[in-house]
């Protein structure tokens, strides 16, 4: 029997609990890729360590996810997914109590790295658990149901992180794992079918090496590229090289070895090809708003963190909301047409978007993110689903680990490119509006007549390049999101390449 067959033959009685823990699973990974970012400065202050220092607790965890996702295919084959599951739940769930009792910072980036390498495991295998344990026609659902756990968790990280932070302390945005580790642990020990070994497996320890070098080296490329100035930084120069002829020898070990680290018939698929396309650009609209937000709330607008928490909860509200919707649509409703509809919701709410400024409301960032979470819950789901239509079950294991790692690689990038363009956007913006500051400027001379500012003191002209540097920030936050709209519109016509044939056709045929 395959392990495919193994899988649906039991699944069916079981399917609701199966459902339940692996969402777990995949919530307590996701939400550890955004919780600890309102903690960093407590944090900061408890370890007694610079920002730069503390940065490392970020990414420690994310290049070693990344680096040890695309080995969860493999270990999946060779050890099988159940048993891979339950000790990456165990590993994670451990290492998650241990950054929570870190004393110093080599500790808790030691513990992070730890975090990083048990949970790299949990989201792609989630996934391909689900897929097994449904059928066919059923895939859209379970994508819904998995989807809130991915693109939910992200979102609601920073309210949760930031509410135990106020109100508990940092050491919580860890410990709440515990109940979380255990109930997943045993709804997988419980429900979960072992799915097929294949003990003649045999590892391409040159290949997973170089992907691993490639895929660490552009990870610590991106995290450290703004600070260090890019190019103009011989470290940043030896990691790119570094990753551009890593990967390129893995692409060449992967075409030309007899049993190569990736299978080559995963790029064989139209389908999961331009899936990978399309889910690097969703990871890169979730965490690029995402990431500029936060910042453009408290610094720009001048909400505390727990309330810049709140605002941001209603875009996962209706992400929950398009994924529930989905989940009935599928099979009814053209796939493409899906996709296209999440597209065009985003860019408008992106469009919205370039509108915000330093008087811009509370109720304008809630509305916009419901809509921006609508389209974002409209793209994931089917994408999800049709990205895996056509290919082998058998090939499941490492596709979805291929599909995670992308995503993943989506995020990084959108995040380098989103700072960087703000903090250079920024400067240029700065030197445009100075330009208007001179005597025969009538906003500079109201403020002066008013008393507001006092040009001849040291202290006067402080304040007026803080307000014009904040002004300058807006400026530049709006090309950012204008950047992220163009983005999501040159990725239409991707959809028009996928074949929407074989996803929900099975139901179709039982409907007539």
């Amino acid at each position: 029997m395959s392990a495919t067959a193994a899988v649906d033959a039991g699944a069916p009685a079981h399917r609701g609990w199966i459902t339940v823990s692996v969402m777990l699973a995949t919530i307590m990974q996701v939400l550890d890729t955004t919780i600890a970012n309102v903690a960093l400065p407590h944090m900061q202050g408890s370890m007694g360590a610079t920002y730069e220092q503390i940065s490392w607790v970020l990414t420690s965890y994310i290049v070693a996810a990344a680096i040890f996702i695309p080995l969860s295919g493999f270990l999946a084959v060779r050890l099988g997914r159940k048993r891979v599951l339950l000790w990456s739940v165990i590993g994670f769930t451990i290492a998650s109590m241990l950054c929570g009792a870190a004393q110093s910072l080599p500790q808790i980036v030691a513990f992070r790295i730890l975090q990083g390498v048990c949970g790299a495991s949990l989201v792609p295998l989630s996934q391909s658990v689900l897929l097994d344990a449904y059928p066919r026609e059923q895939h859209g659902s379970a994508m819904a149901l998995w989807g809130l756990g991915v693109m939910v968790g992200p979102i609601l990280g920073p309210t949760l992180g930031g509410w135990l932070t106020e109100y508990y302390d940092w050491r919580w945005v860890f410990y709440i794992n515990l109940p979380f580790g255990i109930l997943a642990w045993f709804g997988i020990g419980m429900y979960v079918h072992e799915s097929g070994v294949d003990r003649s497996r045999r590892f391409d320890l040159f290949g997973f090496a170089m992907l691993a070098l490639g895929i660490g080296a552009l990870q610590m490329m991106l995290d450290r590229g703004g600070t260090l100035d890019w190019f103009a930084s011989t470290e940043i120069v030896v990691e790119a090289v570094l990753a551009g002829t890593a990967l390129y020898l893995f692409a060449v070990q992967m075409t030309t070895h007899e049993r190569p680290f990736l299978e080559p018939a995963l790029f064989r698929d139209r389908n999961f090809d331009v899936g990978l396309l399309l889910i690097f650009v969703v990871g890169m609209i979730l965490l690029s708003t995402m990431a500029l937000l936060p910042p453009f709330l408290q610094n720009l607008l001048g909400y505390p963190v727990f309330d810049v928490g709140l605002l941001l909860a209603p875009r996962g509200v209706g992400t929950a909301a398009a994924m529930l919707v989905i989940g009935r649509l599928s099979g009814s409703v053209d796939v493409r047409l899906q996709l296209l509809a999440g597209l065009a919701l985003t860019a408008v709410s992106l469009w919205e978007m370039t509108y915000f400024s330093l008087d811009t409301s509370g109720w304008d960032v809630v509305r916009t993110g419901i809509v921006q979470g609508i389209g974002l819950g409209f793209l994931f789901v089917p994408l999800s689903a049709v990205s895996f239509s056509t290919l082998a079950p058998v090939l499941r294991n490492e596709a979805t680990a291929l599909y995670s790692l992308v995503r993943s690689l989506g995020m990084s990038i959108s995040v380098s490119i989103v700072v960087t363009q703000l903090a250079r956007a920024t400067q240029a913006e700065h030197a445009r509006l100075v330009e208007f500051l001179n005597p025969f400027s009538l906003p500079l001379r109201g403020a002066v007549e008013s008393g507001a500012i006092d040009t001849t003191t040291p202290q006067g002209l402080a304040l007026l390049n803080a307000e014009v540097t904040r002004q300058a920030a807006a400026l530049a936050y709006v090309q950012d999101f204008r950047l992220m709209m163009w983005i999501t519109i040159a990725s239409a016509p991707l959809v028009l390449l996928l074949r929407p044939g074989s996803y929900g056709s099975a139901r179709r045929a039982r409907a007539r």
